[in-house]
């Protein structure tokens, strides 16, 4: 049993960063919230880091200066996942770069999730490791984010090694040098981490650092001050020195202008707000998934004496992290994705004393039972529900690659402007073909075209019909914003192109109806081959027959951009 136990635990360890990758692989596209690391990794590898004229080099080069955003974020994560990037370029100068950088990304951040499952194993035992790791790997959020370019992202692997280091192990007492010294560690990476990317994660370390002073963990001489002062020196020398050059500021924290304008100003708010309870009732379960991990893994752990003191340590902080940060308006789930590990790993507790006592009683096994299928129902919901639906959610980047395909050296000189949708759905500087400046002049000889992107958000200046006759080609959004380019340009200027569909929803298929399964299909086609698409759709229609009498629920797509292409007088 032991060795079977072993098996799985290396088995799940391998799955984790399998999956990142395979969700990177299945959406390897990127959203308008990600755009500014992801622009700044693109300007990195692109054009280098200026050591002459770096003021007129920046501003003539770099995105951020022409796309500067509400307020300004930190370079310190683009260009870390730059210089690891660098010695892969110089073996394979034609690798995908947007791709090589999230991954690097996805496996710091599988690494990091690893480390904490390595960690519970020292100090809770293989049993609730392998739990921990199966709720992980069922869990959509973190694997599909993981490799995205968020600065919350950049934050959660950092935070995640802090709560590793947290983890006692049997054999420590709450007091011993060693677990001190990690506490000091683990402060210090929140410090940084905080004072970098996320300035949400000063009220995770506080929450952290009172818990652990009221439990005599910790002291405020040898732990909780060296920790803030090696992290505000490591974290602020930083920020300041790297944030400072690239945006020609001095000096400049760039957290600090965010938690100004967002929190002191209010100005989060604008972006939406929600009720109190919002994290509690909505966003914790969307990121748990699994129901049983909250209604079942997590009363068990807190009601059995064997495991409630440690299921306490893990949950009081993050919990009061939670219900603290509910005071703020504006709410998203990646705000507390912190918690997740440390909300998982006392769930996986509370299954690991069901599990290993399923032959006491019939109440045992039937739990049991209900975990096992509850955590399969929910890695079949995230693999093959919501990665397609994700995967199908970036119309702008599968319209760039449709044009590039459909118009690429068709002439010389190629102008195309990218609308709003398709700029928030994918369109990076990663996905342009190559620029003027990365171009040799087309000649006859070369035959190749030069592509001019435009991304002019100016209403006044699209109000004119001289702005849209400049271009060969729009990416726009069908209906009211078509309509209104149509009637500026006058009739007969613009042909279709192409049409490309997004997510928009679920699709109730009744039993008289047809199922497409397009977006399934599709997926499993790419990344497993057509047999995998016959093989689905069969098993489809037999449940479909066998079991659900003809009902089921497919992916619902519709028109979201559309390209026209000037008609040539």
């Amino acid at each position: 049993m032991r060795g079977a136990d072993s098996i799985a635990f290396i088995l799940l360890l391998v799955a984790i960063p399998t999956l990142v990758l395979l969700h990177l692989y299945l959406a390897p596209y990127t959203k308008v919230e990600e755009s500014f690391h992801i622009q700044a990794i693109h300007d990195i590898l692109s054009y280098g880091i200026p050591t002459q004229n770096v003021a007129d080099t920046l501003r003539a080069e770099y995105d951020h200066f022409t796309f500067p955003g509400a307020v300004p974020r930190t370079f310190v994560g683009a260009l870390v996942l730059s210089v690891f990037s660098r010695p892969f370029i110089w073996l394979n100068d034609t690798i995908d770069r947007q791709l090589l950088a999230r991954a690097i990304l996805g496996l710091f951040n599988a690494l990091s999730l690893l480390s904490f499952a390595f960690g519970l194993r020292r100090a809770f035992g293989k049993t609730p490791a392998i739990w921990y790791l199966l709720y992980q790997a069922s869990q959509f959020h973190v694997l599909y984010y993981a490799s995205r370019t968020l600065s919350n992202m950049f934050a959660f692997g950092l935070s995640t090694l802090a709560m590793r280091y947290l983890l006692q192990e049997h054999s420590q007492p709450a007091n011993a040098k060693v677990y001190t010294n990690r506490c000091r560690l683990s402060l210090c990476l929140l410090t940084i981490a905080g004072i970098i990317f996320r300035s949400e994660l000063a009220l995770f370390l506080a929450t952290h650092t009172i818990f652990l002073f009221l439990t005599g963990r910790i002291g405020v001489r040898h732990e909780i001050i060296p920790a803030g002062l090696v992290g505000l020196l490591i974290g602020l020398g930083s920020t300041v020195l790297v944030d400072s050059f690239f945006w020609q500021e001095y000096p400049l924290w760039p957290e600090l202008s965010a938690f100004i304008f967002n929190v002191v100003h209010g100005q989060a708010s604008a972006w939406g707000t929600h009720p109190w309870h919002f994290y509690f009732t909505n966003a914790i379960p969307r990121l748990l998934l699994n129901p049983l991990v909250y209604l079942v893994g997590l009363p068990f752990a807190l009601l059995q004496p064997s495991t409630r003191s440690a299921a306490a340590y893990l949950l009081i902080p993050s919990l009061a992290f939670i219900a603290i940060y509910s005071i703020q308006p504006h709410k998203e789930w990646r705000f507390i994705l912190y918690t997740i590990p440390p909300l998982t790993a006392a769930s996986a507790l509370g299954a690991s004393y069901i599990w290993t006592h399923r032959s006491k009683s019939l109440c045992y096994r039937v739990l049991s039972l209900g975990m096992v299928l509850s955590t399969l129902a929910s890695f079949f919901c995230s693999t093959f529900i919501l990665l397609p639906a994700s995967s199908a959610n970036y119309p702008g980047a599968h319209a760039l690659q449709a044009l590039h395909n459909h118009a690429h050296n068709t002439k010389p000189i190629i102008s195309v402007h990218l609308g709003n949708l398709a700029c928030q759905t994918g369109v990076t500087r990663f996905l342009e073909m190559p620029t003027p400046s990365e171009n040799p002049i087309p000649t006859a000889q070369t035959n190749i075209a030069t592509w001019k992107y435009d991304k002019t958000e100016n209403e006044t200046l699209k109000s004119t019909s001289s702005f849209w006759t400049q271009f060969d080609y729009l990416l726009i959004e069908p209906g009211e914003e078509e309509t209104k380019v149509r009637s500026i340009s006058g009739p007969g200027h613009w042909e279709d192109v192409d049409v490309i569909n997004g997510f928009a929803g679920l699709k109730i298929i009744r039993p008289d109806d047809e199922a497409v399964g397009a977006v399934e299909e599709q997926v499993l086609r790419r990344f497993i081959g057509d047999e995998s698409a016959r093989l689905w759709r069969e098993g489809r229609d037999f449940v479909r027959r066998a079991i659900t009498r003809g009902w089921w629920v497919e992916l619902r797509m519709e028109p979201k951009i559309k390209i026209l292409g000037r008609i040539s007088a």
